[in-house]
C-alpha cells in the first residue's frame, strides 16, 4: 500500500483537490493526520472533537449499502481516540467551532455524506493521483500515511495499535511502511565520497612529474 512521504506532499495533494471543493481537501487531510478510513471521517460528529483532551473520537462509520447510507460501529467495534496533531488544527477548528456536537463534522458541497466514491469520482483521483506523481495512492492509502508518520515519530507499536483500532499488533506491522529516506542519503554520501576518490585517482597521471618508464 502505498503511504506519502512527507507533510508538504499531503498538503499538495490536498490543495490539488480542494481546487474542486474545500470538503474534499479536508477529507483527505482528515484521513491522513487521523489515520482513519474514509468512512469514519465520514461518521464523524461536531461532538466527536475534544479541544480539552486534544483528541478525536473515532466511534462510527458512515458507507453506502444496498438500501442507501449506513451507519454503524467502527470496523474493529471499538471506540478509539486520536490525538489532534498540529497541522490538522486550523481544518478541525474551521470544522468544528461554533457547530452543535450532533451535526456531521465534514459533508460534502451539498451538505451531504462525503464518501470516498464521492471523493474519487468528484476529484477524477486516478487521473489526479498520477499527475502529481503517486500513482499507487488510493484513498486508504492516506490512511496507511498517517500510520506510518506516527510509526517513524516513534510512536510506541503498542499505542499505534489502539489508535488504529487493530485486534492484533501484527496487523498494525502490515499498515507499517518505515522511512528508508535516511539510506538514501547514507548512499548519497558515499557516492559522493567514492566519486571524490575517483576524482583524485584520475588526476595522479598528470599530476606525476613522469610515468615510470619515463624515469629509467
Amino acid at each position: 500500500m502505498h503511504a506519502l512521504k512527507d507533510l508538504a506532499t499531503l498538503t499538495s495533494l490536498a490543495e490539488a483537490c480542494g481546487k474542486v471543493h474545500q470538503s474534499y481537501s479536508d477529507f483527505v487531510m482528515l484521513c491522513a493526520l487521523l489515520a482513519s478510513r474514509g468512512s469514519e471521517i465520514a461518521g464523524l460528529q461536531v461532538g466527536d472533537v475534544d479541544w480539552d483532551q486534544r483528541i478525536v473520537t473515532i466511534r462510527r462509520q458512515t458507507f453506502p449499502g444496498s438500501g442507501g447510507l449506513v451507519t454503524k460501529q467502527t470496523k474493529g467495534r471499538e471506540i478509539r481516540h486520536v490525538p489532534i496533531l498540529q497541522h490538522l488544527e486550523p481544518v478541525l477548528q474551521r470544522l468544528a467551532v461554533g457547530r452543535a456536537p450532533e451535526e456531521r463534522l465534514l459533508t460534502g458541497p451539498r451538505g451531504g455524506v462525503l464518501t470516498t466514491a464521492t471523493v474519487r469520482d468528484a476529484t477524477k483521483w486516478d487521473a489526479l493521483v498520477s499527475q502529481l506523481g503517486m500513482p499507487n495512492l488510493t484513498r486508504h492509502g492516506l490512511r496507511h500515511t498517517g500510520a506510518t508518520w506516527l510509526a517513524d515519530a516513534g510512536i510506541p507499536l503498542h499505542v499505534l495499535q489502539g489508535i488504529l483500532g487493530h485486534k492484533s499488533l501484527e496487523t498494525t506491522r502490515g499498515y507499517l511502511h518505515p522511512d528508508t529516506r535516511h539510506l538514501a542519503d547514507a548512499a548519497a554520501q558515499a557516492n559522493a565520497f567514492l566519486s571524490g576518490q575517483d576524482a583524485k585517482g584520475t588526476e595522479r597521471p598528470a599530476q606525476g612529474s613522469r610515468s615510470p618508464s619515463l624515469s629509467r
